[in-house]
């Protein structure tokens, strides 16, 4: 896979062409289109075209699918009844079509370029977004937090999130701030009342952030598509990291500008930040 250092275009040779959801799975030897992950489907999986023998083959979607090394079919998405990483499984970048390319044959692999940036954009905002906000909220734990950032601050994000989605040049996370959160020492009592101060300070530290021009990078260890990668990024107040499957910009100035909206729910008891963010 090539994906995690930004590639957007490849020549491969396919590996596999199994049926999957009415149309064909086609798997090739290396590639730099992102599947959707199984485990955690934040980012969508990339679009784009796949060329062979002349012809130019719409790439509907991509996905992770999974097939067990002791012989079976071949499953995508929640289909897969085993975790992430199973050893017992070989787990793969499906390249989703409406016909079958033959096994052997060697293709060139295009990914669509500018939906590609635009959820790099949203992905990297997300990760800002998310270290920003635990910093707006570090005066809000009680006792010590069971957990912290690469930042030093009370992880509010990972310890309160249920759910991520990337979108185009932006991301929508939910958070749940319930009683498990409130045993562990978060302050949720005027949280309502308080919410404009929080994203004045969210806005104002990404807006220092995508100033400071911070490099950004993954770290890959191996080019397993299971590998647990890292997402990295060297801030002013230090160098930040937090796991990450997805692709990114290169520089937190390439996002030119991001904002944040905060919604609490009426029960006080669900957060749900929507990052929007404009590419330089």
């Amino acid at each position: 896979m090539t994906f995690p250092a930004g590639a957007v275009t490849g020549r491969s040779r396919v590996v596999a062409a199994l049926p999957v959801d009415g149309g064909w799975g086609v798997v090739v030897a290396e590639t730099p289109f992102h599947p959707l992950d199984t485990a955690w489907p934040d980012q969508p999986g990339d679009t784009g075209v796949l060329r062979w023998d002349e012809l130019e083959l719409p790439v509907a979607d991509c996905v992770t699918g999974a097939v067990p090394l002791a012989g079976g079919a071949l499953l995508t998405g929640e289909d897969v009844p085993v975790r992430r990483g199973d050893p017992d499984w070989a787990w793969l970048v499906v390249h989703v079509l409406e016909r079958r390319v033959p096994e052997d044959e060697v293709v060139e692999l295009d990914v669509e370029p500018v939906r590609r940036r635009a959820l790099s954009a949203g992905h990297t905002g997300c990760h800002l977004m998310a270290l920003a906000l635990n910093g707006a909220l570090a005066d809000r734990w009680r006792k010590d937090a069971p957990r912290t950032d690469a930042l030093g601050r009370p992880d509010f994000d990972q310890l309160a999130i249920t759910g991520s989605r990337i979108v185009p040049n932006g991301s929508v996370d939910t958070y749940r701030i319930g009683k498990s959160l409130r045993k562990r020492g978060f302050v949720a009592e005027g949280l309502a009342d308080e919410l404009d101060e929080i994203t004045t300070a969210v806005n104002g530290r990404l807006a220092e952030w995508i100033a400071a021009d911070a490099g950004v990078r993954l770290d890959v260890p191996s080019e397993e598509l299971t590998a647990r990668r890292l997402w990295r990024c060297d801030l002013p107040e230090g160098k930040a990291s937090l796991p990450c499957g997805g692709t990114h910009l290169r520089r937190t100035g390439q996002l030119g500008t991001a904002r944040v909206r905060l919604e609490l729910s009426d029960a006080g008891d669900e957060l749900v930040v929507e990052t929007r963010v404009e590419s330089a």
